[in-house]
C-alpha cells in the first residue's frame, strides 16, 4: 500500500483507500476459507477477528478524541486509512502462511 505525504490530498488518499478496500477482500477470501474447513483453527480465527476489531476501532477512535489523527478532514481520513491498513496488511501476510498449509493437510479427509 501506498503512504500518503505529510500533506494528504484527496486523490493520494483515494488511492490508499481502494488500495485498503483490495487488500481487505484478500483478507476477508482468506478468512472464509480458513473458517470453513472448520475446527479448533476456524474458530481461533473468528474468535481473534472479532478481537481484532473491537480493539482497532477503540483505538482509532482513542486517537480521533486525543486530536492524533490531526485536525484537517484529509489529515483525519490519511490516518484512519494508514490506522487500519496495519492490521489488514499483517492478516493478509499471516492468512498466507498459514492458510495453505492448512487446505493440503485437509485435502481428501472425509467430513
Amino acid at each position: 500500500m501506498t503512504t500518503t505525504p505529510k500533506t494528504p490530498n484527496w486523490f493520494d488518499i483515494c488511492m490508499d483507500a481502494w488500495a485498503l478496500a483490495a487488500e481487505s477482500n484478500m483478507v476477508i477470501a482468506m478468512r472464509m476459507g480458513s473458517l470453513a474447513l472448520g475446527g479448533p483453527n476456524a474458530a481461533r480465527e473468528a474468535e481473534r477477528m472479532v478481537t481484532e476489531k473491537v480493539a482497532a476501532n477503540m483505538a482509532l477512535g482513542c486517537d480521533l478524541m486525543g486530536g492524533k489523527l490531526g485536525n484537517s478532514p484529509e489529515a483525519i481520513v490519511s490516518g484512519s486509512i494508514a490506522h487500519y491498513s496495519k492490521t489488514v496488511v499483517a492478516n493478509r501476510k499471516r492468512l498466507g502462511d498459514t492458510l495453505a498449509p492448512q487446505v493440503s493437510e485437509n485435502v481428501g479427509e472425509p467430513e
